[in-house]
């Protein structure tokens, strides 16, 4: 691979870091994270984005890195979802690659020297990929691997299996997935979408630092069908090899009962054998009428063309702590 010089790549990181009622996980991450910045030899930043946070998420990263001149808050003007302050998040960033990680240290920020090196090497995208996921239950582990696994025969932009949201991208990519208009965000197939050099980190994943995690089942089960629907269409067209499969059994069907009905007359039609057939069909065609649902809301909330994100301000930490700005946009 061939080598890109410090001058033609620029040496300046954004550490884009979403929060949502973080405040005692705030101080472990700065005290982990600062002496990796302190080490590495480039300028940085560090971008928080509070999406809705109702904790003294913010009174606390103002004390923490109070004093600090290259630190800033995004303050969504409420809680959108992580993908869209991750969106947020490298809208501000100004450097030249930027740096998504979690602030509750399951991933590591001790892989960033390395992650830099391969920037270097020429790598636009570099992805954190998690070898074990020990701190995880047995569902949300055999959950992760089927999604990968759907995921991966459906999709025309496969990932990485235990694909994490830690890693390292380059400028460009990071106008190209900001440039992108859709709403219903994945973030980790828009950063895979432009393809472009990639390469993967492997690390194991750890237990959360403080706190809890704020993705629920739920949450995570609506992620999947994001991922899903946002870069495949077989969801849509499974529905019509399901049609024709029933099609064809029922043909076979009616030649047996019209065979049968010739050769020993008409009997009795059962109860039990209707309302099997009936309740069968009908659950199938409420699944793919779910289906349906799904991408025609999609479309519904494209078509609309609402903001991905609002700021309520932006708050630029200096060295006095009264001096902030707060502006408006998406």
């Amino acid at each position: 691979m061939t080598v890109v010089s410090e001058s033609s790549r620029g040496a300046f990181l954004s550490v884009v870091v979403p929060v949502l009622n973080e405040e005692d996980t705030i101080e472990p991450f700065w005290s982990r994270m600062r002496a990796i910045l302190a080490n590495l030899e480039v300028a940085w930043e560090i971008i928080f984005v509070d999406d809705g946070s109702t904790d003294r998420t913010i009174p606390v990263i103002l004390q923490v890195f109070a004093g600090q001149t290259n630190v800033r808050i995004v303050k969504l003007s409420r809680n959108f979802g992580k993908e869209e302050a991750l969106t947020a998040g490298l809208t501000y960033a100004a450097g030249q690659v930027a740096c998504i990680i979690d602030i509750d240290l399951q991933d590591p920020p001790e892989l960033l020297p390395e992650m830099i090196e391969r920037w270097r090497a020429g790598d636009d995208v570099v992805v954190g990929v998690r070898s074990s996921r020990a701190s995880d239950t047995r569902f949300k582990k055999a959950s992760a691997t089927a999604f990968y696994a759907v995921y991966n025969r459906m999709s025309d932009v496969p990932l990485p299996a235990n694909m994490s949201d830690f890693c390292l991208i380059d400028r460009r990519i990071m106008e190209f997935v900001v440039a992108l208009p859709e709403r219903s965000r994945f973030t980790k197939g828009l950063l895979w979408w432009p393809g472009f050099s990639r390469t993967v980190i492997q690390y194991p994943r750890a237990s959360r630092i403080e706190g809890d995690s704020k993705y629920s089942y739920l949450k995570l089960w609506n992620y999947a069908i994001d991922g899903l629907t946002s870069f495949s269409s077989v969801p849509l067209r499974m529905w019509t090899y399901v049609g024709l499969l029933i099609g064809v059994v029922g043909i076979m069907y009616a030649v047996y009962l019209v065979v049968r009905t010739s050769i020993f007359g008409v009997d009795v039609p059962g109860y039990a054998s209707i309302m099997i057939a009936v309740l069968i069909l009908g659950g199938i065609q409420l699944v793919s009428l779910g289906m349906f649902g799904e991408y025609l809301g999609r479309m519904f909330v494209e078509l609309k063309g609402r903001p991905i994100f609002l700021v309520d301000k932006v708050i630029e930490l200096s060295s006095r702590p009264d001096d902030t700005t707060g502006r408006q946009t998406w």
